[in-house]
């Protein structure tokens, strides 16, 4: 059998957690076949699936991959929030905003956008917050994911004058990904500019301004000189 697919251990997953009560399509079949699942027969002539060792190994393994993706995602949105703050940004991590994308016959689609950084600069005066946002890829396939669903990425850019993309060394190229957005090469040791940002006149809207009143903003770097203060 060739290696696991998505979908192999989504459904590996999911009969794990569940009785076991089988589909009986093709994605089963492949599952049978592999040994990663048995059939048990039951009372009444029924039969039901079980998990075998080598499957629960095998989501064992996708449980080990998928906690490293998340952890080297981690590092690189904190190494990204960190660098706003010291460029003399405020940075916040985990916001939900609705962004309003106006459609062709004239009615507004709304969406949700959870930016990986959402930042503005530390001032008073309205018109010079630029706020940014900075969305963090580590794998290729999240990257062209994203990339695949414009209506998202048309919401990030709606709440923000610069929108840009850090990916991890390796994963893509800089051509790859649209002109719309600047990108950030993320290094073991530094970001590397590859392309800046489009920058556009951009005022946080009323409920941008409510997310924000109700999130709290990322604390300063312990190198930060202000930090005491």
């Amino acid at each position: 059998m060739p290696a696991p697919t998505r979908l192999h251990l989504q459904r590996l997953r999911q009969l794990w957690r569940s009785a076991g009560w089988p589909s009986q399509d093709l994605v089963e079949i492949e599952l049978l076949a592999a040994g990663w699942v048995e059939r048990l027969a039951e009372p009444g002539g029924r039969e039901r699936l079980r998990v075998t060792d080598e499957g629960v190994a095998l989501i064992a393994q996708s449980l080990s991959r998928n906690r490293a993706a998340r952890d080297a995602h981690e590092q690189l949105v904190e190494r990204v929030a960190v660098e706003m703050q010291r460029a003399g940004r405020i940075a916040w991590r985990g916001l939900t905003l609705r962004a309003g994308l106006p459609q062709d016959d004239g009615r507004m689609q709304w969406v949700n956008a959870m930016p990986d950084v959402y930042s503005i600069r530390h001032s008073t005066v309205e018109d010079y917050l630029e706020p940014a946002i900075h969305e963090i890829k580590v794998s290729r396939a999240d990257l062209l994911g994203e990339l695949r669903r414009p209506a998202k990425s048309a919401a990030y850019r709606a709440l923000c004058g610069q929108c840009w993309f850090v990916v991890k060394a390796g994963i893509a190229q800089p051509e790859e990904i649209p002109a719309e957005y600047g990108v950030l090469i993320g290094h073991p040791s530094h970001l590397e500019l590859a392309r800046p940002a489009p920058k556009r006149a951009c005022k946080p809207d009323f409920a941008t301004w409510m997310a924000l009143a109700r999130a709290t903003p990322l604390a300063p770097p312990d190198d930060d000189p202000q930090s005491p203060l």
